[in-house]
């Protein structure tokens, strides 16, 4: 993300910062591939196609394994530099859960499928947890995350971890998303030369290019849907407390999240029940409590636009007209589903938060980020103040491209009992929630609100860093209320997304009119691994 936008314009950048239908097709352009990517055996697999393979005896998990291994050689080591470190146990995994079938105990949906994490969730394995930084290389975390626990519990295969934009992009105004020390920079699958937003890089990159089945990410502001919008994947930011937060390295304790992103609605909701649950160690969980499902896939329904109230957020649009006529063409395609469109309609408290967001995100990232350090045995980092002299220490390695602007502000600041912490706290939510979103859900008596989650991905600039252009992640970020974006078209066969948001615990909902959207637009264009696009 590009923080640095919302925080003045209040009008999303990612982490401060598709198909089939006439009309959201791009003109013709001319690619320029790398290379002819190499067959692929199980290329654009649901979930549901990959347990059907285990079920009747098609395949096995370790075959399945195999395959996304091989894929990952062939194509990510060779240009998309998505996988920060794949699972030396995986194999092992893969035989023990056939043996588990063998013997008739399938855990459930996700037994057997190969999943990825973003590298800042902890695996208490073979696998390290660094947050894209060379500070951490080294001894990993001594236990699983709490969703990684799910994780495993659910019988779904850890395959590997993903890049990510390091300390998932709150270090520099000047990143480049999807770049981190330890990783490099990942790149778009859809053209390789240009970027695939942040900071869940890596996670939207891999699952796009089949890589693996799905993948997790973390959002603290866009860090999901941006990577999803660009990456022409399905992201789903859930409610924060939905998912536990334990075990992963923090930003925001108000705003930070896991999600799933998969190639469909199916595939990301397959994920997102078996993750649920009250975590002693995150108490925000206990607020799930009535409120979560284990199966979220019992809400995918083609007719789920039906009667439904949509509201249009216009002020976000209007950055790039051809995302504009996108969106467009998704209001018709909604509107003759059964859905009322009510458009426009505003989020009045959004305008108000001005600089409150960002100090509220700078307190708490230093606070968790103390915390969680002082739980890595083995690190020669415990602080944020001794994460500051190690990178300036290595220099060269650490900060060759931008600077840790974000780290040196966050240090500066007291502690969470300071009275401008807790007057931004109070600020930030008041103005998302009951005076934003709940607001205009109410005066307007909508299900959901829509709006494009982000523009075409631009080429990627390691020296100016990102060139966000626009998007709508910020008032459902700040409120911690769900959002999910779909796949919605292409702009020179680049991909853009819109996002559906609404108030706390609406997943249901929203991802029952995202599934029904997105069979009226059909199946998502894969992407062909091109080096750049060669523009008209």
């Amino acid at each position: 993300m590009k923080r640095r936008n919302f925080l003045v314009s209040g009008i999303c950048a990612p982490l401060l910062p598709a198909l089939g239908l006439s009309g959201c097709k791009s003109e013709p352009t001319n690619a320029v591939a790398n290379s002819n990517p190499p067959d692929f055996p199980l290329m654009e697999f649901t979930v549901a196609q990959l347990q059907l393979e285990m079920t009747e005896g098609t395949r096995t998990c370790r075959q399945i394994t195999e395959h996304y291994l091989r894929r990952i050689e062939e194509v990510d080591h060779d240009g998309l530099n998505s996988v920060i470190e794949t699972n030396p146990e995986a194999l092992d995994i893969a035989d023990q859960l056939d043996r588990e079938r063998s013997a008739g105990k399938v855990r459930g949906p996700l037994h057997g499928i190969p999943i990825m994490i973003k590298d800042n969730i902890d695996t208490g394995d073979q696998m390290m947890t660094t947050a894209g930084s060379l500070a951490l290389v080294g001894p990993g975390a001594s236990a699983d995350a709490f969703i990684v626990k799910r994780l495993r519990e659910s019988g779904a295969l850890l395959l590997g971890k993903t890049n990510l934009s390091e300390w998932a992009n709150f270090r520099s105004e000047r990143a480049s998303s999807g770049w981190s020390g330890r990783g490099g920079q990942t790149n778009n699958p859809y053209a390789m030369d240009r970027n695939p937003c942040g900071s869940s890089s890596g996670s939207g990159v891999a699952v796009s290019a089949n890589l693996c089945a799905i993948t997790i990410g973390t959002e603290t502001n866009g860090s999901i849907v941006c990577p999803a919008n660009a990456n022409g994947v399905v992201g789903i930011k859930p409610t924060v407390g939905l998912w536990s937060r334990s075990g992963i390295i923090p930003i925001s304790e108000t705003q930070d999240t896991a999600g799933p992103m998969g190639r469909t609605v199916a595939d990301a909701a397959a994920l997102l029940g078996p993750l649920t649950g009250i975590d002693p160690e995150d108490k925000k969980t206990s607020e799930s409590d009535g409120h979560y499902h284990r199966d979220y896939t019992r809400f995918l329904d083609a007719n789920g636009l039906q009667g439904k109230r949509i509201g249009v957020w216009r002020e976000s649009m209007g950055f790039h007209e051809k995302v504009d006529q996108v969106v467009e063409k998704s209001l018709e395609m909604m509107q003759s589903a059964g859905a009322e469109i009510v458009d426009p309609v505003d989020i009045p408290g959004h305008h108000q938060v001005g600089s409150a967001g960002y100090l509220l995100m700078l307190y708490e990232f230093k606070h968790g980020l103390n915390k969680y350090l002082a739980t890595r045995s083995g690190s020669e980092v415990k602080t944020l103040e001794e994460l500051i002299e190690f990178n300036e220490v290595n220099r060269k390695r650490s900060m060759p491209y931008f600077e840790q602007e974000r780290l040196k502000l966050a240090q500066e600041l007291g502690g969470l009992d300071e009275a401008e912490y807790r007057d931004a706290l109070e600020k930030v939510l008041r103005l998302s929630r009951e005076e934003g979103i709940d607001l205009t859900l109410r005066q307007h008596k909508l299900d959901a609100i829509v709006a494009p989650t982000g523009g075409p991905a631009w080429p990627t600039d390691l020296i100016n860093g990102d060139h966000y252009r626009g998007g709508s992640s910020s008032p459902a970020a700040r409120a911690g209320y769900p959002s999910i974006s779909v796949p919605a078209g292409y702009i020179q066969g680049l991909p853009v997304g819109i996002s559906l948001f609404s108030t706390a615990w609406k997943e249901p909902e929203l991802i029952g009119m995202a599934y029904a959207y997105e069979q009226l637009r059909g199946p998502r264009l894969a992407p062909q691994l091109l080096s750049t696009i060669d523009l008209p």
